[in-house]
């Protein structure tokens, strides 16, 4: 059978990685609130409040301590309840559910359009009132709802990087909220607690100012960009054709456009001061942006940009490739005609098959391995290694010459035929999509739920290999796929 405990073992380390990857976008993220113009003036402000009493030093750093952890403690609560809410499987099916992807479509732009000025979004003013007035009380529980406070007021400026570190989380692993909530709040947290343990540095900072707007203003076209990632997420699971590759590069090139002229001072929002003169830095960041629009065009013709694989709509989705037509340059051999191949696709012209019975059929009929790819519409690590790694032509001629290929959407919508409906061993539940049978596969025999996961088996379903998680080192890949084939060879040819 497929579940192999032996082969589960190493996949630890693995996850170590990604986490800690993860992690550190969340910190970068946190790094970023402080910044936007709901925060930064609040540095002085907030240390202030430590510095009252000068004749005890130790008790003020004691308090601005408690005042950082209470602000990570706020944080990495609210990550807690965001993942005991969803659960493993509720974060995976958030993740392509197209209600969650509008919802958060329509909030980023909200929030770019109050960036840009159009509007203001204030939290509540009574929820922030109470807390102020619990924080006016001292002690340490005036501390906490002095944290408590600081986030609320901050809360129009973070709660869009807060709920991008949330999304990003959505991989049916229930730590990763948690975990991310907590290295975004340390990032958040910890200048506050150095100014207020270090009150001399205050002097360092630059006033507040014009360029806090521009921060502003920067961030809200960037939501604008990110927000379009989202909709295109719902797009591909449930096959709407609205907004494909061409389209989305098209709305980036004008965007990223728009940042490179306002960051020169050739356009202007409300808020904005009239420009002078560039500054270096903003010079700098302009080359910056008309560097990255450069780099997007040629993706209007077909070019991979493989370093934006992750975020763009897959290749299939394109009207227009210049040159050789990928499409016709095939590789690989079916049995019959796949299942499914009106809705979903391989990469580079790769041909194999999206049903599991159907694809091990035909290769026990060719006597070749299955590589199996456990993979979904809203996996940017699935796009990345097939543009990165199954790009590479030592790859493509493996999985082609080597192996029969499946691909086992885990998000797709499309349903079952009712003949094909069944009742879960694992959980209990019904399954009736594809999506949902293509998981319910992976969890039950593999005892794994995170996309992208490679496995190679046999004619007898045993698993060939040490099945390869997301690492876009192609010689490794290669060495895996060598293995699986050597392994086959060694099991069933001699017969």
């Amino acid at each position: 059978p497929i579940l192999d405990k032996s082969i589960l073992q190493g996949q630890s380390a693995t996850h170590a990685v990604t986490l800690w990857g993860y992690m550190l976008v969340a910190f970068l993220l946190g790094l970023t609130s402080l910044i936007t113009p709901c925060v930064f003036p609040m540095i002085p402000m907030t240390v202030t409040f430590f510095m009252k009493d000068n004749s005890n030093r130790a008790a003020s750093i004691r308090k601005a301590l408690v005042f950082g952890a209470s602000i990570i403690v706020i944080y990495t609560l609210a990550g807690t309840a965001f993942a005991l809410v969803f659960g493993a499987e509720g974060l995976n099916a958030l993740a392509t559910h197209w209600l969650p992807n509008l919802f958060i479509f329509v909030m980023l732009i909200v929030f770019a359009l109050s960036f840009l000025g159009m509007f203001e979004i204030n939290a509540p003013h009574q929820l922030v009132n109470k807390a102020d007035r619990a924080a006016e009380r001292g002690g340490y529980a005036g501390i906490f709802f002095m944290s408590l406070t600081l986030v609320l007021v901050s809360f129009s400026c973070t709660i869009p990087l807060v709920g991008n570190v949330l999304v990003l989380s959505a991989g049916g692993e229930v730590i990763k909220p948690v975990a991310g909530m907590f290295a975004y709040a340390a990032a958040f947290a910890i200048p506050f607690t150095l100014f207020a343990i270090f009150p001399e540095w205050l002097k360092g900072l630059p006033r507040s100012g014009g360029w806090l707007n521009s921060v502003k203003v920067t961030l809200g076209l960037l939501e604008l960009a990110l927000a379009l990632k989202f909709f295109s997420i719902a797009d591909q699971a449930y096959h709407w054709g609205l907004l494909d590759r061409e389209i989305t590069l098209a709305l980036w090139i004008v965007i990223f456009s728009i940042l490179g002229f306002y960051l020169l001072g050739k356009i202007r929002f409300p808020h904005d001061g009239v420009t002078q003169h560039v500054s270096v830095h903003r010079m700098l960041l302009a080359v910056g942006t008309f560097s990255f629009v450069v780099y997007l065009i040629p993706g209007m013709w077909g070019a991979p940009l493989k370093a934006l694989a992750g975020y763009l709509p897959p290749m299939h989705t394109l009207d227009f490739i210049a040159g050789a037509n990928a499409r016709s340059n095939t590789t690989g051999t079916t049995c019959d005609v796949p299942h499914y191949a009106d809705l979903l696709h391989l990469p580079h012209g790769l041909q194999g098959y999206f049903d599991y019975d159907q694809a091990i059929d035909c290769a026990r009929k060719q006597n070749k391995p299955l590589f199996i790819d456990f993979t979904g519409h809203g996996c940017t690590n699935c796009r990345e290694m097939e543009a990165v790694v199954w790009a590479d032509p030592r790859v493509l001629t493996r999985l082609a010459n080597d192996y029969v290929v499946v691909a086992l959407y885990v998000d797709e919508k499309t349903a079952l035929p009712d003949s094909a409906v069944y009742t879960s061993s694992y959980d209990g539940r019904v399954k009736k999509t594809i999506g949902k049978k293509n998981a319910d596969l992976q969890i039950t025999r593999l005892n794994n739920n995170a996309q992208p996961y490679y496995v190679l088996v046999g004619k007898d379903e045993r698993v060939l290999a040490w099945p390869h998680a997301y690492d876009k080192d192609v010689e490794s890949f290669i060495k895996f796929l060598d293995e699986g084939k050597a392994r086959y060879d060694a099991l069933y040819r001699a017969l």
